[in-house]
């Protein structure tokens, strides 16, 4: 996916214990992975943080 400043990221979405942003391991509960739920690639997703929001752009789905 990419976020509002064209860079790609990837995230595994997670259960709130195995969560460790380090890893790019983002819990079920975070603001980003409920925003990314039930979307498709290349949907457009604001994602309100208490940072302000972030725009993103999903370019790639898979489960695992």
């Amino acid at each position: 996916m990419k976020n509002g400043q064209n860079q790609e990221v990837t995230y595994q979405i997670v259960g709130e214990d195995e969560a460790d942003i380090n890893e790019n391991k983002i819990s079920v509960t975070s603001p980003v992975a409920r925003a990314l739920i039930g979307k498709y690639e290349g949907d457009a997703v604001d994602v309100h943080t208490p940072e302000g929001v972030i725009a993103y752009e999903i370019i790639e789905v898979t489960h695992a």
